[in-house]
């Protein structure tokens, strides 16, 4: 799906999705991959969303964002209960969804200025 937005080129933002491939540019990225609007990180170690851990965690809070989003899938995938108490420890708001919303979401509160990253799963099938 494209996403057409006025925005500041400044920003990172998502200009579409498909199953398998996220644009943000011009770059198109079909392994995972982590965004704010600053910042873009594509060698993100971790090939799944099952494979979710303290240690592969890392590089997303390094960011220190105030709000997680995690996009994967058709389904919104269910966040298990080590990576909540994870986020909710560090007082990180996290929402994981499927990739469509997490990539309509993240481009809003890009858009908005808010404290935002987002790692996400563009091949995702769980």
């Amino acid at each position: 799906m494209r996403l057409a937005l006025d925005s500041d080129p400044r920003l990172n933002l998502i200009r579409s999705y498909a199953s398998g491939v996220i644009t943000i540019g011009e770059q198109q990225l079909s392994a995972p991959f982590i965004v704010s609007p600053t910042r873009l990180v594509v060698d993100w170690a971790v090939t799944g969303f099952e494979e979710l851990t303290e240690r592969s965690l890392e590089p997303l809070l390094s960011f220190g964002a105030s709000i997680v989003l995690i996009g994967a899938g058709d389904q919104q995938p269910p966040p298990s209960r080590a990576l909540r108490a994870q986020f909710r420890a560090r007082g990180i708001g996290l929402e994981c969804m499927n990739l469509g919303a997490a990539c309509r979401t993240y481009n809003v509160l890009a858009s908005e200025g808010r404290d935002v990253v987002a790692g996400l799963f563009p091949g995702y099938q769980g």
